[in-house]
C-alpha cells in the first residue's frame, strides 16, 4: 500500500475520532444541519460548498489578526460552513488553539486551512447522510 494512502486513512481516522469527541459535548453536539441546509448542499454540490469553504476559512480565520475574533462565525442557519465550524470548533481562533492545538497570532498555513476544510466537509459530508 502506498504511503500516502495509508496517510490518508490514517487523518480521516483521526478527523472521524474526534467530530465523535466534540459531538458528545454538548454545545458542539448541539449543532446539525437542518433540512433546508441539507438541501442547499445537495442543491449546490459537494464540491461548491467545498470551495465556498476554502473561501470562508481563508477570509475569515486564516489572517494573523482578526478583529472580531470568537465573534466572526454566525450560529444561524446561513450557511452550512458556518454551522459545521461551530461543531467542530473551527469558528475561531481561540477555538483552533483550544481543540486543534492551532497556535493564535498568526497566519495560517496552507496545509492548516487544508485540515480545517477537511475537518469542516468531513463534519457537512456526516450531516448529509
Amino acid at each position: 500500500m502506498d504511503f500516502f494512502v495509508i496517510l490518508y486513512s490514517v487523518i480521516n481516522m483521526d478527523i472521524e475520532r474526534l467530530l465523535i469527541s466534540l459531538n458528545k459535548t454538548k454545545f458542539r453536539g448541539s449543532f446539525h444541519l437542518n433540512n433546508k441546509m441539507k438541501e442547499y448542499v445537495l442543491t449546490k454540490s459537494i464540491t461548491k460548498i467545498e470551495s465556498d469553504c476554502y473561501d470562508l476559512i481563508t477570509k475569515r480565520l486564516a489572517p494573523a489578526v482578526i478583529p472580531n475574533d470568537g465573534k466572526q462565525t454566525p450560529m444561524r442557519q446561513v450557511h452550512p460552513v458556518f454551522i459545521a465550524q461551530h461543531a467542530t470548533g473551527t469558528c475561531c481562533r481561540g477555538c483552533l488553539e483550544r481543540i486543534h492545538h492551532i497556535p493564535k497570532n498568526r497566519e495560517l498555513t496552507k496545509e492548516e486551512i487544508d485540515y480545517i476544510v477537511k475537518v469542516i466537509m468531513t463534519w457537512i459530508t456526516n450531516e448529509i447522510k
